[in-house]
């Protein structure tokens, strides 16, 4: 893997990264491509999907996946290089930014009792969301049964 450039580097030419060995020998498609020139960035891809909120799913996965790759670098765990990149990107698309809270060592108490939050309301509804509200043959037979008492 060669190096990132750094801001100081001025090169005049273009490090692309190696196409995976999986991917040359099973095939595929190319959907993004990502690089730096001059602390700017330059995407190149294609609109590889008939509903553009399937980029959502390719998007968290690629966050995973830099998180991986930052955790096994060992400056980061996975879960603090995964908090940085989702609030870099929540911000960028206009999230109010949430403060950190300070962080206890593992198996320290709290002084004071934990109360449950209430979950944050929101406009959008995620398919988690949706599918718990549809009710399935289990639920429908316990109402059922709790219905006959």
């Amino acid at each position: 893997m060669s190096e990132p450039m750094s801001e100081t580097d001025e090169k005049s030419t273009y490090e692309p990264l190696d196409v995976p060995a999986d991917a040359r020998e099973r095939g595929g498609v190319e959907i993004l491509r990502a690089g730096m020139m001059s602390d700017e960035l330059f995407v190149a891809a294609r609109p590889a999907f008939d509903d553009p909120g399937m980029w959502g799913e390719v998007l968290a996965d690629i966050t995973r996946r830099l998180s991986h790759l930052y955790a096994a670098d060992g400056k980061y765990t996975y879960k603090d290089a995964l908090v940085a990149i989702e609030s870099a990107f929540a911000a960028n698309l206009g999230a109010p930014v949430v403060p950190k809270s300070p962080r206890r060592a593992k198996g320290a108490r709290s002084r004071t009792k934990l109360r449950a939050k209430a979950p944050a309301k929101t406009h959008v509804k995620t398919r988690a969301k949706v599918r718990a509200k549809t009710p399935t043959k289990k639920t429908a037979t316990k109402a059922a049964k709790r219905k006959a008492r």
